[in-house]
Order: structure tokens, then C-alpha cells, then sequence
């Protein structure tokens, strides 16, 4: 969670804010009060003698890890006692535990409680966590707005107004966020080659690494070992680039301990795509964009591009929020491509059976878009290798193993292949067929799937376990 925001965007709630001025202090949290019997009822009788035990924890960092634990709990019924113990506890630990977690939810209550905690709480960060969430939650009415706006451009078909509408969308869309991303930056740049398209290609695919932990390291050195006996024309990242909320400006120094001395090495440039961690602080999207002027290796041109090598184009996304701009711009350049191939990649899965599951907006969007048009659809953001059923011609595959910590996964009815397992995938590629493989930390092919075309389909035409 970013707590470094736009100053002139928090001036302005500051001064229009009537909520925050007229807002009763609440009683301070540094004297800590029992919450009373008649909260606890609140809770199901399942987490009652949770909430009685972390009442009565002394420990402030195993209290933090019970509100936790409380706040993951489904349905609202905890949230009345949470929001008790977040106005009375005396540690700004466990009242920015809880906050993190509920701050934006879309529930009154939580509403109601943010102004109060901004204008009172005695501790600084806890206050300015608060001011966010409520910067968040009133930009996202006003960007309300501007949907209701562009669905009534859609269904009575104003091309030139949806188009203008949804380049402001954009826009916007960094307000919510909070991040100093110009417009001027999120502009594609025009479709670039890196390949003659009668040459077959070998590229790198991967997401969900950036921590520097010794997983990803693990993970860089087996895809290192790979390209020595088999290399890439290129690589493909698949969103969460660095956590916990991306990079804060081109000279971090992580760029060299989390990407330079683990994917430099390969002597290839590596295309990337924006996750939700990457765009976790304010200045972390733009701070990825400008370090591919001065890096061997990174390349992210705009958070969307599109690019031809060999007889595949491939298409960027970014997947935490699709404008209407991008959804247009996507259906224009598939409309207009030649390729053999179109592979569209980016970090929220379409389906997905791992911890996340489907993405609805993009079921409900985006794969409109790709039905007809396109033959792969490659994501991360689940911590694992997937590769689902197609549908109507369109091929799901998920590489979210790069070096994050891996997550169980359980087969669903989609399931072509399911592995929690770090690794990577490699795509292979001529004008007869097209090659998916997942490649495990110790080079085991843990999976492959080649398709081919039937009547311009893209078709399994086998799969290897």
C-alpha cells in the first residue's frame, strides 16, 4: 500500500472535505479500552474465542497477526468487532494491520471510520493511510461517472466520443491509483519487429518473481542454464516485476540485486508487463518505464505495445485496470495484424484455478476481444503452471512460478495441466505450429502443448505430461 500520493490531489480532499472537518474525535488509540461482550456477539460463534483471545494477547506483534488472521475471515459479521478494536487498540501496529486490510472496502461502515482516524489517530502513518483510502474511495465515484458516461457512448455507437472518453479513462484511472504516471507516458509507440517473420523463435516466459528471495534467484539460474543450451531470441515478463509495490525511482538499488544480476546475464531483452505489485507506490510505474532507457536487458515501451518476431505478434497488456482506450487500441491492432500467430499477454489471468480464480472483469471485457481474434492468452498472478482449456480458438496458459512464493493449486474442470512449482515457460514458434512448455528449476519439462492451425483455429494438436 502506497502512502506517497499526488500533494495537490490530498490538498484538495483536505479543503473539500466537509466529512473531515465536521468529524467527532473518536477516543484516542493510545488508551486502549475492552471491547465489550456485545461486540465479541457480533462475531460468529466460530471466531468468538478468537476475538476473546486476541483482546486479551499482550503481544502486540502476535495481535497484529490475529486481526490478520480475522480480517481474511468471509462476510461482515467480524467487521463490526474489527472496526472496534481498530478505534481502540492501543498499538498503531495492529491498527494498521487491520486498516490495510479493510480501509477499501466498499462498506459504509469502513467509510464512515476514515475520516475520523485521519484527522485524530496520534499516529502519523496511520493517518495518512487513512487519507489515502478516502482519496481512493472519492476519486473512484467520480470515475464512476465516467463509465456510466462511456457505456451510454457505447450503446449508441459515438465511435469518436468512446475513444475520447476512454483516453480521459486513463487518466483516471491514475487518480484512483494515486500515481504520477503522465498521460504522454501510456501512449503505445507504433508496431516494432524484432524478427523476420519467416524465422522461428524461441522466447522466455515468466511472472511473479520480483522479492530477490532465493527462489528467484534459483529460477533466474535455471533459465540462464536453459538459454546456454537452447536460447532465446527474447523473454516475456508477466507482471509482478517487484514487490511489495514495484520500484521507487530508475536508480533503486534493487534494479541491480532483483533484475541486472539475475536476467542481464542472458544477453536477451525481456519484454515486461505491469502486475498489481508494480503498481503498489506512486512513482513505481514510471520508474519502470525510464529504467528501460538505460538497462541491456528490460524493456517496457508504454504499460501496452505491441510488437511482431518471426510469425507471432505479440500483444503487452496491462491487466490491473483496462481502459476503454486499451480494449479499442487491443481490437484495432488484432483487427489489423498479419501474423501467423497473436499471443497477448499480461499479469490477471482470464481463468484461473488457482488461490485468485477467474478475473470476472476480464471475462467480462476482454475475452470478448480475444474470442476470434487471438490463439494464446498468457498470465501470472497466480503462483503457479496452468495450462487451461481454450475456448472458441483461444488458448489459456498461466507462468506465475518466476520466484514469488508458490501456492497450492488444486485441478478444476478446466485443468489441461496444474503444478505448484517454481519454473518458467518457453514458446516456440514457426509458421506451422506453436509450442508451450513449462520447465521446472532443475530443467524438467513438467509440460508441453503444441498447437497448430485447422481452418485458421488454433488447435491442440498434442499434449505431452
Amino acid at each position: 500500500m502506497s502512502l506517497r500520493t499526488n500533494t495537490l490531489f490530498l490538498a484538495t480532499i483536505l479543503m473539500a472535505s466537509s466529512v473531515l472537518v465536521r468529524a467527532q474525535a473518536v477516543p484516542p488509540a493510545v488508551q486502549a479500552r475492552s471491547v465489550d461482550e456485545a461486540q465479541l456477539g457480533k462475531l460468529p460463534p466460530s471466531l468468538r474465542e478468537r476475538g476473546r483471545a486476541l483482546l486479551a494477547e499482550g503481544d502486540e506483534i502476535q495481535r497484529a497477526r490475529m486481526a490478520r488472521e480475522l480480517v481474511r475471515q468471509p462476510g461482515t459479521d467480524a467487521l463490526e468487532f474489527l472496526l472496534s478494536v481498530l478505534t481502540a487498540d492501543a498499538s498503531a501496529r495492529v491498527r494498521f494491520e487491520i486498516l490495510d486490510r479493510l480501509g477499501r472496502l466498499a462498506d459504509p461502515r469502513v467509510r464512515a471510520v476514515l475520516p475520523q482516524i485521519a484527522a485524530t489517530d496520534p499516529d502519523t502513518r496511520l493517518a495518512l493511510l487513512a487519507l489515502e483510502q478516502l482519496r481512493f474511495h472519492q476519486t473512484r465515484e467520480l470515475a464512476q461517472l465516467l463509465a456510466r458516461r462511456i457505456e451510454k457512448a457505447r450503446v449508441s455507437g459515438a465511435e469518436t466520443d468512446l475513444r475520447r472518453l476512454g483516453q480521459e479513462q486513463e487518466r483516471w484511472i491514475s487518480l484512483i491509483r494515486g500515481t504520477m504516471l503522465p498521460s504522454f507516458m501510456r501512449t503505445p509507440p507504433p508496431l516494432f519487429s524484432l524478427k523476420r517473420s519467416d524465422e522461428a523463435v524461441r522466447i522466455l516466459a515468466f511472472g511473479d518473481f520480483g522479492t530477490g528471495s532465493e527462489a528467484q534467484k534459483q529460477t533466474a539460474v535455471a533459465m540462464q542454464s536453459f538459454h546456454r543450451q537452447s536460447p532465446f531470441d527474447f523473454g516475456l515478463t508477466l507482471g509482478d516485476n517487484f514487490y511489495s509495490v514495484g520500484m521507487d525511482s530508475p536508480s533503486d538499488p534493487r534494479w541491480k540485486t532483483q533484475w541486472d544480476a539475475l536476467y542481464d546475464p542472458m544477453g536477451i531483452n525481456i519484454y515486461a508487463t505491469f502486475g498489481n505489485h508494480d503498481w503498489g507506490s506512486a512513482d513505481s510505474p514510471a520508474a519502470e518505464l525510464l529504467y528501460a532507457r538505460q538497462s541491456p536487458s528490460w524493456r517496457i515501451p508504454a504499460p501496452y505495445y505491441t510488437f511482431t518476431a518471426g510469425p507471432v505478434q505479440f500483444f503487452a497488456l496491462d491487466t490491473n485496470e483496462i481502459s476503454e482506450a486499451q480494449l479499442l487500441w487491443l481490437k484495432d491492432e488484432l483487427t489489423k495484424s498479419n501474423a501467423t500467430w497473436k499471443l497477448v499477454y499480461g499479469h490477471h489471468p482470464i481463468y484461473s484455478h488457482g488461490m485468485h480464480g477467474d478475473t470476472p472483469d476480464l471475462v467480462e471485457r476482454l475475452l470478448p476481444v480475444l474470442k476470434g481474434r487471438a490463439d494464446i492468452y498468457i498470465a501470472g498472478h497466480d503462483h503457479d503452471l496452468q495450462h487451461l482449456s481454450a475456448e472458441d480458438g483461444l488458448h489459456f496458459f498461466i507462468s506465475g512460478g518466476g520466484g514469488a512464493g508458490i501456492r497450492a493449486i488444486k485441478p478444476g474442470p478446466r485443468s489441461l495441466f496444474a503444478r505448484s512449482s517454481y519454473g518458467f515457460a518457453v514458446l516456440e514458434a514457426n509458421g506451422k505450429q506453436l509450442k508451450v512448455r513449462f520447465i521446472d528449476t532443475t530443467l524438467k519439462e513438467l509440460h508441453e502443448a503444441t498447437l497448430t492451425k485447422s481452418g485458421g483455429i488454433a488447435v491442440l494438436a498434442e499434449r505431452a505430461q
